[in-house]
Formats: structure tokens, C-alpha cells, sequence
């Protein structure tokens, strides 16, 4: 082979066959290495072609956004025409009487939905077959209405509640007895309710709550008109509840979402709860702290999502209710001791989770790879040499023993 200027570089000089020493621990250390080569390159494989995902956190700037709460709850011992839904949050916001996206089915005493018995609204159960009349008197209530009238009980309550009365005699209101709405009360005082949908809150501190009878704003507190909850001695009637679901919706929602939420552990801790009383006058409450979640995949897809923690209080408040007197001399109890209900507060984290797909690249791989083989040659070489010269000078101790016996004989 004819010379070259470069020979002077070469790093990878060659020893003659001749001077090369083979022994029989070098071969099994050469296929222990081989083995070794190939189970770490396999498992490098798998790690270059795995998606991993990253989490970061950053300040959350979508306060103005709203999240929109999923929700499942069945009351056994409270009937449907007795609930009713608030929201209220710390910007001042209230919405009373939620109806909008809500559905509440009737249950019989067994638990059983009965047949053809949803609406979206609470007052559609008592007079769902009720027909609108001649203009009728609110009595002495606020009309809820530019013409000024009444047509239905409903009405009329809705005229009470604006004027923040309480609503006790519906015998005494010509609308409700030609509705029948005593009977159709009675008639469904030993039923249960169950309540799902979906509610849409502001991003600040605030809460909602499913409590008895219409709620009112008096001197600037929230009240509930407890008395038809509280009157009737004959059926029983408490706040014990099954929590099916609850969550707050995502967005732009992958199909993979559930073993997403898997692979992070991420749940829905509230759901299936279940909570029990036999007292009326009871308050439950839930205190749940939201984190944004986001996912930015490597296709570009994102998926918008949230997790929270929640801790569970209640209270008997027959033992620290407030009560105080209407207009009419009814009793209503005020909602700054709190009053019989389930109560959901939500405080929203101003941070904001984002995990990101992240994929290694080619020369990543090939650097680890390079390592692997190199690191392994390298310290095989080192144990053979060592293991080698171990040999070589118990075989020269060896000798020199033979030797100097042989002199002695």
C-alpha cells in the first residue's frame, strides 16, 4: 500500500497479530460487553422514541375567562320544587335562581327517576300544566312583569320574592288554587330530586350553593325563604346527598384525555361522595382549590384542562342558625350564619400548569449511544488489563517458587 502523508495522523494504529495476546476471561468479557452494549442501546431506543411530557408553571393571564363547572347531585330527601341555585362570587356578581343549562328529574321514595318528570327550571314542577290566565293581582308584591300582573302561582311567588317577602299561604292566592299548588306540594313532599348541568363562573373567589326555598337580598345580605322547607312536620326533609360528578369542563378535549389525566393523576376528587344527615337544618360545605392545566402536544394540538383538591365541612345549625323576622312576620333565617344547603366554594390559582410533549433528538441519541459503547469497551479494557497482569505476576510467583525448590533439592 503505498505511503501517505497523513499515516502521521492516524490514531487508530494497529498492533500485529502476532503480538496480541488472547486468553479465555477476555472472551466472556467480551460477551458479557456485547450483551451489555445491547441492552443499553435498546433501552436508550426506547427512550429517543417515547414522548416525554414537561411540566412548567406560569402566571395564569386568562382571568377573564370563565370556567364552567360540571356537576351531578342527587338529594334523596328533598323534593325538586324546594331547590333552588345561587351564584355569588367576590366581584358582587349574583345570579339567584339558576335555571339556564340545569336540569332537575324527580325521584321517588325508592330513588327512581320518574318518567317525564326534567325541566330546566324549578317552577315548572308545580304547575308544568298550568296555563296562563287573565291578569291576576301579585298581592302587594313586586310584578314581575311590564303589564303588572300575575298570571300563575309562580308569579306570585316571584312577585313575593322580589318584594322580600316570604311566600306561606298559597290557600290565600286565587292563582295557586286553581293550579291545584297545595295538593301538587303535598303530592310531592316525600319525593327526592336529583340535580345535574353545567354552571358558568367568574375566575375569582365565589361560590354556589343548592339550598331550600327562594333566596333574596335584604340590607345587603343573602336570604333564603326557609319556610317552606322548615314548616311541614309531617315529611322529612334533609341535606343528605350523593355527589356523582363533579369537574370543570375542558376545552378542546383529546381523545387520550382520560389516560392523560391517568398518567398525571389527575382526578376528580369530589366525585362519588357521599355525605348523610338527619337533620334538617344542616349546612354542607366544599372548599375547592382549581389549578389551570394546559398541554401543548407536539402536533400543535392543545388541551385545555383543570385540577383541583377539595376539603369537605359541615355544620349543624341548629346549634348557630340566626333567625330574624320578615315583613309578614315569617321566619327566615340569614345567610351570614349560613343556612341548610350544599355549598360549593371555588378559589381559582392565579398559576397556571403546562405540560409540553417533548421528543429527543437524532443527535442526542447517537451521543448516548457512542457513550454506551465507548463507556463499556472502556472499562471492560481496564478489568481484563488488571485481571491480565493479576495473572502474569501470580504465574512469575509461581515460578520462582518452582525454582528455588528445585535448588534446595
Amino acid at each position: 500500500m503505498p505511503k501517505s502523508g497523513f499515516m502521521g495522523l492516524d490514531a487508530f494504529g494497529k498492533t500485529l497479530e502476532e503480538g496480541r495476546i488472547r486468553h479465555s476471561f477476555g472472551g466472556y468479557l467480551t460477551i458479557i460487553c456485547a450483551i451489555l452494549i445491547s441492552l443499553l442501546t435498546f433501552h436508550e431506543f426506547r427512550d429517543y422514541t417515547s414522548i416525554d411530557l414537561k411540566p412548567r408553571i406560569q402566571v395564569d393571564q386568562s382571568r377573564s375567562e370563565q370556567l364552567q363547572i360540571n356537576f351531578n347531585i342527587t338529594f334523596p330527601r328533598v323534593p325538586c320544587y324546594l331547590l333552588s341555585m345561587d351564584v355569588m362570587d367576590v366581584s358582587g356578581e349574583q345570579v339567584r335562581d339558576l335555571r339556564h343549562a340545569i336540569v332537575r328529574t324527580r325521584l321517588s321514595q325508592s330513588g327512581e327517576p320518574l318518567d317525564g318528570m326534567k325541566t330546566a327550571g324549578m317552577s315548572g314542577y308545580l304547575n308544568e300544566k298550568a296555563k296562563p290566565r287573565e291578569c291576576g293581582s301579585c298581592y302587594g308584591g313586586v310584578p314581575p312583569n311590564e303589564e303588572g300582573c300575575c298570571y300563575t302561582c309562580d308569579q306570585v311567588r316571584d312577585a313575593y320574592v322580589n318584594q322580600g317577602w316570604s311566600f306561606v299561604n298559597p290557600d290565600g292566592v286565587k292563582q295557586c288554587v286553581d293550579e291545584h299548588w297545595a295538593e301538587r306540594v303535598k303530592e310531592q313532599s316525600n319525593e327526592g330530586c336529583n340535580v345535574a348541568g353545567l354552571v358558568d363562573v367568574n375566575k375569582v373567589v365565589g361560590n354556589f350553593h343548592i339550598s331550600p326555598g327562594r333566596s333574596f337580598q335584604s340590607n345587603a345580605h343573602h336570604i333564603h325563604d326557609l319556610v317552606p322547607y322548615l314548616k311541614n312536620t309531617n315529611t322529612h326533609h334533609d341535606f343528605g346527598h350523593q355527589l356523582h360528578h363533579f369537574s370543570f369542563k375542558s376545552t378542546n378535549e383529546p381523545a387520550n384525555s382520560e389516560e392523560l389525566k391517568s398518567l398525571l393523576n389527575i382526578n376528580d376528587p369530589l366525585s362519588n361522595t357521599k355525605a348523610h344527615t338527619e337533620v334538617s337544618n344542616y349546612m354542607f360545605q366544599y372548599f375547592v382549590k382549581v389549578v389551570s392545566t394546559d398541554f401543548d402536544f407536539l402536533n400543535g394540538d392543545k388541551f385545555n384542562s383543570h385540577q383541583y383538591s377539595a376539603t369537605a365541612h359541615e355544620r349543624n345549625l341548629d346549634e348557630k342558625g340566626i333567625y330574624a323576622k320578615d315583613t309578614h312576620g315569617q321566619t327566615v333565617m340569614h345567610g351570614i350564619e349560613g343556612f341548610p344547603g350544599v355549598f360549593f366554594n371555588y378559589d381559582i390559582s392565579p398559576l397556571r400548569v403546562i405540560y409540553t410533549e417533548t421528543h429527543r433528538s437524532l443527535a442526542s441519541f447517537l451521543t448516548s449511544t457512542c457513550a454506551i459503547v465507548g463507556g463499556v469497551l472502556t472499562v471492560a479494557s481496564l478489568i481484563d488489563a488488571g485481571v491480565f497482569g493479576a495473572k502474569q505476576r501470580m504465574g512469575g510467583k509461581a515460578t520462582s517458587h518452582s525454582s528455588a525448590d528445585g535448588k534446595l533439592l
